[in-house]
């Protein structure tokens, strides 16, 4: 479970190793102090993001793009957009639109660098029998497999990070890893990830996903235009999740989900702007939250067509 840093001819290292040994007093023979260069000095002690200044964040941008470059033989662009103001990022979704096709899955994978091998998807689409209790998510099932949907009897209902105002898996994170944004986006640091997956067991909706292989795209399925705290390469070892594709919103266009979807049952918008499809989706439809019993407050929004 290990975040694995750097691999110097063939030596793990990592934050934890190191600390172990100075605890042991060993701290001299934890790292191949002759051996590691500039590069991984830097990355080991990069500052958390929120800590950066202007100039430590540009530094940091440069050497990660020439790290992508050279593993991917590709050049990819990270960029650090910042949160607009007066910007708070809502979701919405008609159940009774959605038709269980899938295809914002795969927009998700490819826009978000997703890992084929092993695969990572960051939206489950969970299928419903028609009568049955169909808020036990626990207990849907995902993976159904029909030659054509939608099924006569059966509804669908996506489920991702549902991006809370009080998320549960902040609070769980041991090295601040993980955090709430202004815009509402709750993002991920994978360079301060341990891998420890507290998060995981935190998050009430299932919707964060570990690494447990070295995450695998050929060089021309890599989308090269990402962010910081969103789609950039991964690492093994690290958590990851949906971002509301924060390289994509920051810039002024929608998710990829909410592009693909063939029928338009996803909305998206500024929860603060009276005029967004978010808002008139709230105010004038059955909308209702997951779980919000538990008071996480999700950002995220279902809904049915009909009127109120």
């Amino acid at each position: 479970m290990k975040k694995i840093i750097e691999n110097i001819d063939g030596i793990n290292i990592d934050r934890r190793t190191l600390l172990k040994g100075a605890a042991l007093g060993l701290a001299g023979t934890a790292l191949p102090l002759d051996k590691a260069d500039a590069s991984f000095w830097d990355a080991f002690f990069q500052k958390h993001f929120r800590e950066m200044t202007e100039k430590d964040l540009k530094k940091v941008l440069e050497r990660l793009e020439k790290e992508y470059e050279e593993k991917h033989k590709k050049a990819v662009k990270v960029g650090a957009e910042k949160a607009l103001p007066d910007v708070l990022f809502g979701y919405g979704l008609d159940l009774s639109r959605c038709i269980g096709c899938r295809r914002c899955v795969y927009a998700c994978v490819e826009e978000n660098n997703q890992s084929l091998d092993p695969q990572v998807q960051w939206i489950s689409v969970l299928r419903f029998k028609k009568g049955d209790k169909w808020m036990d998510l626990e207990n849907s099932e995902k993976y159904y497999n029909p030659q054509q949907v939608p099924e006569p009897g059966y509804f669908y209902m996506p489920v991702q990070c549902q991006q809370c105002e009080n998320p549960p898996c902040v609070k769980a994170c041991p090295t601040r890893a993980t955090w709430k944004e202004p815009d509402g986006i709750v993002v991920i640091d994978y360079n301060w990830c341990i891998g420890c997956r507290y998060c995981m067991a935190a998050c009430p909706y299932g919707a964060r996903r570990f690494n447990w292989g070295e995450p695998k795209r050929p060089p021309e399925k890599i989308n090269p235009n990402t962010h910081y705290l969103g789609n950039r390469p991964r690492y093994r070892g690290v958590v990851e999740k949906c971002t509301f594709c924060i390289q994509r919103t920051r810039n002024g266009r929608y998710p990829a989900c909410v592009e693909i979807c063939p029928v338009g049952a996803r909305k998206f918008g500024n929860l603060l702007d009276p005029e967004s499809e978010i808002r008139y989706a709230i105010e004038h439809k059955r909308v209702f939250r997951l779980k919000e019993d538990l008071n996480t407050n999700p950002k995220f929004y279902y809904f049915f067509a009909y009127g109120k």
